[in-house]
């Protein structure tokens, strides 16, 4: 006979089943679960002695792009060899088969969200898969980033602007209209559900307490406590992809 659910996910369950629209910020501790490191944790081996500014801000990319493009590389390949873990297909599966109910704002970088075949996922930090010019392009049309040089980093063969990593980095705002397309859903959702994140990057953190302000339900799921803790209505101990099928897949 199968065991009663913990009465946190009974609750949790309860919650999932009122909403009429739930919104999911995932972080990086979703990802990690599929074994792609959190950015500092990616800083390993050779990148250890690397201040994170000079891997990720316009500054040290200006001051070193090869360093930077190839710590890039690296990451990518990283990514590319790793697989949506069950908390991802958790969520695609559930929106799925109830069009129009969840959506997903993702903090993380990768494309595990859509892999696991999740669509229009709102990404505030942008894609690392995906590259853009360091400066803009002044033409119209903008020049194809996959029409530059081979070289490390690729440049425009016209005017030598380089091409960088499609991802925000420090000092960087995040995308006016991914930010905004955020807002609008913490601020609509019933459930505001954060899954495998700190809580400590904002604006993106900002989220679950405009979305409690609005009248929703906010529901954390992660496995140490987070810097917005206090903002959740209900909080689940445990990992996204132990949690989610629980969660959204119980049967």
């Amino acid at each position: 006979m199968e065991a009663e659910p913990a009465p946190e996910l009974k609750t949790a369950r309860e919650l999932l089943l009122r909403a009429h629209r739930v919104c999911v910020l995932t972080g990086a501790g979703m990802s990690a679960e599929s074994g792609i490191p959190t950015f500092r944790d990616a800083q390993t081996g050779l990148w250890a002695r690397f201040n994170p500014m000079q891997l990720a801000s316009p500054e040290g990319f200006r001051a070193n792009p090869s360093l930077v493009w190839d710590w890039y590389a690296s990451r990518r390949e990283a990514m590319r060899a790793v697989q949506p873990n069950a908390g991802h297909l958790a969520l695609a599966r559930f929106a799925h088969e109830h069009p129009g109910r969840l959506s997903i704002v993702t903090q993380n970088v990768d494309d595990l969200h859509q892999r696991a075949g999740s669509v229009d996922v709102i990404r505030l930090h942008g894609d690392i898969m995906q590259n853009s010019w360091l400066d803009p392009c002044p033409r119209d049309p903008a020049c194809d980033t996959d029409r530059a040089t081979p070289t490390r980093p690729p440049r425009c063969a016209d005017c030598g602007n380089p091409v960088r990593p499609g991802v925000v980095w420090f000092g960087e705002m995040l995308p006016v209209a991914a930010l905004s397309a955020a807002e609008q859903l913490a601020q609509s959702c019933d459930l505001m559900l954060v899954v495998g994140t700190s809580g400590a990057v904002y604006p993106a953190a900002g989220l679950a307490h405009l979305a409690r302000r609005s009248g929703a339900q906010v529901l954390i799921v992660n496995p140490e406590p987070s810097e917005i803790d206090d903002q959740a209505h209900l909080l689940l101990r445990g990992t996204a992809a132990r949690l989610l099928p629980l969660l959204f897949n119980p049967n």
